[in-house]
Parts: structure tokens; sequence; C-alpha cells
């Protein structure tokens, strides 16, 4: 430890273990704000757009949306990296079309259902982030900027996610869209908290 800063090398099954729990978790959250007819932002938020406006398959098309940044992904982060959040993209793509084969829900309230969507999708992205993955898109962006500027990942993603939240205003509800916000709020307020450099690295 140096200057307050914890220095952590992860041995592999310990990053297989986080991978899979931090896509669980975050496809779990996915869950539900779909369920609930909210969006989020980032490749995520667009793939539910497409979802809603065309009735496609969401882990399909959530996997193929994040298929050109993994060109940045390699230049820029890593072999290591890209392989990581490549693993993570299909995990969550997977994860994403198994919840609603095991879980049934007749009812979920809207408020509620945004709320712990977002806390789910938040603590599940930031164990991925902790295990030098993402979930692409933005996310590499994100991080790179981070990495090399300071800039914190979540602030650059909150005003990413807003943007894509309100180009989804045409097909959902007002409440919808307010729900909507507020999930990208604290899902980013979750990672530029907690996904820090000066408190923690990998």
């Amino acid at each position: 430890m140096s200057n307050g800063i914890i220095r952590l090398n992860h041995k592999w099954f310990e990053d297989v273990m986080a991978l899979v729990i931090g896509t669980s978790f975050v496809s779990f959250g996915l869950f539900f704000l779909k369920h609930v007819g909210m969006v989020t932002g980032g490749t995520a938020g667009l793939s539910l757009y497409i979802n809603y406006q065309f009735d496609t398959n969401f882990g399909l098309t959530y996997f193929i949306v994040n298929l050109p940044f993994y060109y940045l992904a390699i230049r820029r982060m890593g072999i290591e990296f890209t392989l990581k959040t490549f693993c993570s993209v299909i995990l969550v793509s997977v994860f994403s079309n198994l919840h609603g084969h095991f879980i049934t829900l007749n009812y979920l309230n809207p408020v509620y259902g945004a709320i712990m969507g977002s806390f789910f999708f938040g603590i599940g992205l930031l164990v991925i982030f902790r295990h030098k993955a993402s979930l692409g898109g933005v996310n590499i962006l994100a991080l790179y900027l981070q990495e090399k500027t300071g800039i914190r990942a979540g602030w650059l993603m909150m005003g990413v996610d807003i943007s894509i939240i309100l180009i989804s205003a045409t097909i959902v509800s007002p409440l919808a869209l307010i729900l909507s916000v507020i999930c990208v709020v604290l899902l980013s307020s979750i990672i530029a908290l907690n996904h820090r450099k000066d408190r923690y690295l990998v």
C-alpha cells in the first residue's frame, strides 16, 4: 500500500468468479429495468431501445452493438482487458436471456424496479471494473479517459447515458423517462464514488 492506494493482483480464478458474479448482477438489474419498461445508458441502453422498437432478442442485440468497440479496447487498453470485456459482454447476453426462463414476475412496482435495477447494475459493473474489464462501448472510453486524464468514469458515463435516454424519449412514457434518468444518476454515482483511481487500483 502506498499513499493510501491499495494495489492488488487478482489470480485468474478470482477474475473468473468476479466476472461471473458481476455480469449476473448486471443482467439481473437489466431484467428489472426491462420488466418495468425503463431504459438505461451505454450500449445496454441502446440495445434496450432497439429491443423495444423492433422486438429483437436483447442478448443478441447487446452482443452485436458492442462489436465495433473492441478495436478501441485492443488498441488502447490491451489484449487482457479486451478478452475479459468480450467474455463479460457474452455473459451478460446469455444471462439476460436466461432469467426469464427461471423467474416470473406478476407485478413489479416501477419505482422499486428502477431503483433496485440500478443498484444491481451498478454493483455488478463495479465488480467488473475492478477486475480490469468492462461491458464494452462507453465503458471502454470512460475507463481509458480515467486512466489517462483522471476524469472519473462515472461522470463521463452519466453524460453519455443521459443523452441516450433522451433519444429514447419517443418510446417510453414520461414516468419511465424520469425514472430512467434517476437510474442513470444512481448507476453513475455508484461507479464515480467507488471506482476511483486514488482509492483502489487493480
